[in-house]
């Protein structure tokens, strides 16, 4: 299902064979952190190695925004995750460091849309639970995943 939404909606440009090998530990992952809040060090390198590698070579004037978007993602949700209060884990923080990579490849517009989407999502999620007084721990993996894919069709 992803495949065919990243095909419909990005249409045949040079980079959608790389897209869609990515979205396979995409799925994986988002599965995985629904299940057990957890976002495997080994998956989430796949997805940064498997794809970044090939967009690098595609558009190798975009690796300086695509280094400085991971940079600066991975920073701010390191500071987040440090805070008192549990709100980010270290798995979060490393996917969307790498997602935050793999969208400046797009451009800096693919990556403001793919983060602040992840962060509405899981905002709703936040709230509807709290309506319902079921407050639970909401894996926020499936969020990123869905922000990157929001961000690269967006642009």
């Amino acid at each position: 299902m992803v495949g065919g939404l990243l095909a419909v909606l990005l249409g045949p440009v040079p980079q959608l064979p790389v897209h869609l090998l990515a979205a396979i530990p995409g799925v994986l992952l988002a599965a995985i952190d629904l299940g057990c809040l957890r976002l495997p060090d080994k998956l989430v390198g796949t997805l940064a190695l498997g794809a970044g590698t090939p967009l690098a070579l595609l558009a190798p004037g975009r690796i300086g925004p695509a280094l400085a978007a991971g940079t600066l993602v991975g920073a701010g949700y390191l500071a987040i995750a440090m805070l008192p209060g549990r709100g980010l884990g270290l798995g979060d923080v490393k996917l969307g460091a790498a997602l935050a990579f793999l969208l400046g490849f797009a451009g800096w517009p693919a990556v403001a849309v793919g983060l602040g989407t992840a962060h509405l999502l899981n905002g709703a999620v936040a709230t509807w639970l709290l309506v319902r007084r079921r407050a639970r721990p909401i894996p926020f993996g499936p969020a990123l995943l869905a922000g990157a894919l929001a961000g690269l069709t967006a642009v």
